[in-house]
C-alpha cells in the first residue's frame, strides 16, 4: 500500500458495520455506512492539503547555508510528493463514490462476487476481490512488474 494510502480506520469516528442476521449484501444501510467512511477520508485528506499549503507558506525560509537549504528543500519534496499521491487517491475515492451512488459497489470488477465488508473497510477503494487481488498481483510478479 503506498504510503500516502492511509487506512480509513484512522478516522476519528471510524466504527466497524455489524451486519444483521440474514442482511442482505449492499443494502442502503451498508452503502450510507461506506459513503460516510468515504467521506471521512476525504475531509482528512483535504486538511492535509491545507496543513501542507500553510507548512509551505509559514515555513518557507530563504537560509544562506547551502546546506540548510538544501535539507529544507528536500523536507518540501516529499511533503508534495506525498500529496501528489494522495491527490491521485482522492480521485479513487470520488470514483468510488460515484459506483455507490450507481448502486455498482461492493463487487469484484474481474468476477463479479462480493467483495466482502471487512475488505472494504479495510480498503474501501478495492475493486477486486482477494482472490482476484492476489491473482493480478502474481501475474505481475511474473511479468517482473
Amino acid at each position: 500500500m503506498p504510503v500516502a494510502e492511509k487506512k480509513p480506520e484512522a478516522s476519528k469516528s471510524f466504527v466497524p458495520y455489524e451486519p444483521a442476521a440474514g442482511e442482505e449484501y449492499m443494502n442502503e444501510r451498508q452503502l450510507a455506512h461506506f459513503r460516510q467512511l468515504l467521506l471521512d477520508w476525504k475531509q482528512d485528506l483535504m486538511e492535509e492539503v491545507d496543513r501542507t499549503v500553510r507548512h509551505l507558506q509559514e515555513d518557507a525560509s530563504n537560509y544562506a547555508d547551502p546546506a540548510d537549504r538544501a535539507t529544507q528543500e528536500e523536507g518540501f519534496s516529499l511533503e508534495l510528493r506525498t500529496r501528489d499521491r494522495e491527490r491521485k487517491l482522492l480521485k479513487k475515492i470520488n470514483e468510488t463514490i460515484e459506483k455507490i451512488d450507481e448502486d455498482d459497489y461492493g463487487f469484484c470488477e474481474a468476477c463479479g462476487v462480493e467483495i466482502g465488508i471487512r475488505r472494504l473497510e479495510a480498503r474501501p477503494t478495492a475493486t477486486l476481490c482477494v482472490d482476484c487481488k492476489t491473482l493480478a498481483e502474481l501475474k505481475e510478479k511474473q511479468l517482473g512488474g
